[in-house]
């Protein structure tokens, strides 16, 4: 009898409280809230920055665009398209244009090439694989005005490294700054130098996502390593590789210490402007002379577009890859 006097009845010890669910609940749509809306929360800092300083200078360079401003004397007068006009019509510009576009071709192709084949190297086996792959990260690290500086020397016209190599073999020096297709030789190799190993590690990161099994299927069948590097590394990679063209062409347009410091911090970019480049010539109208705003504006508007144009060439050639991979 004493030993049921306490107890409970088991229905009531099993049933829970009434008022729990009703106090989970505020706790349970915090959660959802959070899971739904955290994420634009912790990225809103970038967009912000990114309105601040990117987006905004873009669109106010449209707008100061269509002034006839001149940042000394201060004059601001609405000119419509006026700037545009006169810079189709401005051979200086297309000058500065055609140099753009040699100067990054000539640095673009064997940039990319040459850091093609050094990430396929250092992909193998080798001794001391890890300081390579460090080492060739090395010039991209270096200061780009201490890199100018150096290679300026190196091609100078006069007691520069190169003519006097030219001179020992029995050639004629060559005027490195005079000659529009030398001086841009000279500038793309002191960006191939640059920018070859930073390519080369992305390439390199790509080749190690490629199964393992792919190439040791293909060694049984006899394929050689020259086969393998262009039947299954090439076309695994090459989403990646158009990446590295991407990027390079939004760099390549707007290529501007390197040419600055090839030509002793001048921005006429040589005597009659034979390696001036296009950021250059707008930092020139822009900063120098009459310092004419609104024309610099509009120049950087359409070297904005140029850009726009190449990059959606690429992402095209890029989207058409991968659906061609997935097929």
């Amino acid at each position: 009898m004493s030993s049921t006097v306490g107890a409970v009845p088991p229905s009531a010890a099993a049933s829970p409280p009434q008022s729990t669910p009703q106090h989970r609940r505020p706790s349970f749509r915090l959660g959802r809230w959070d899971i739904k809306y955290s994420p634009y929360l912790y990225i809103a800092p970038f967009f912000l920055l990114f309105g601040v300083f990117g987006l905004f200078p873009v669109l106010y360079t449209v707008y100061v665009s269509l002034f006839d401003y001149e940042l000394l004397s201060g004059t601001k007068e609405f000119a419509g398209l006026e700037n545009y006009r006169v810079l189709l019509a401005d051979a200086q510009f297309w000058n500065a244009a055609y140099n753009t576009v040699g100067i990054f071709i000539l640095s673009t192709v064997p940039q990319l090439v040459v850091a093609l084949i050094l990430a396929n190297l250092l992909n193998r086996q080798m001794r001391a694989r890890t300081v390579l792959r460090m080492g060739i990260l090395i010039p991209n690290i270096t200061s780009v005005a201490a890199v100018g500086i150096i290679f300026a020397l190196i091609f100078a016209d006069r007691y520069g490294l190169i003519n006097w190599l030219l001179g020992t073999v029995g050639f004629d020096p060559i005027a490195w700054r005079d000659n529009r297709y030398a001086s841009w030789f000279a500038i793309s190799f002191m960006v191939d130098w640059r920018w070859t190993g930073y390519n080369a590690l992305i390439y390199l990161g790509a080749m190690q996502a490629i199964p393992k099994d792919l190439y040791e299927s293909a060694a049984l069948d006899g394929a050689s390593a020259w086969r393998q590097f262009w039947t299954i590394t090439v076309p695994l990679i090459r989403p990646t590789i158009l990446f590295t063209v991407v990027i390079s062409t939004i760099g390549g347009f707007q290529i501007f210490t390197e040419p600055l410091m090839y030509g002793f911090g001048l921005v006429r970019g040589g005597a009659d402007h034979q390696f001036q480049t296009l950021a250059m010539y707008i930092y020139e109208q822009t900063f120098t002379g009459n310092a004419e705003y609104g024309y610099g504006s509009a120049m950087s508007w359409l070297l904005f577009m140029m850009i726009i144009i190449f990059a959606l060439i690429n992402f095209a050639l890029v989207r058409r890859s991968v659906k061609g991979e997935k097929k």
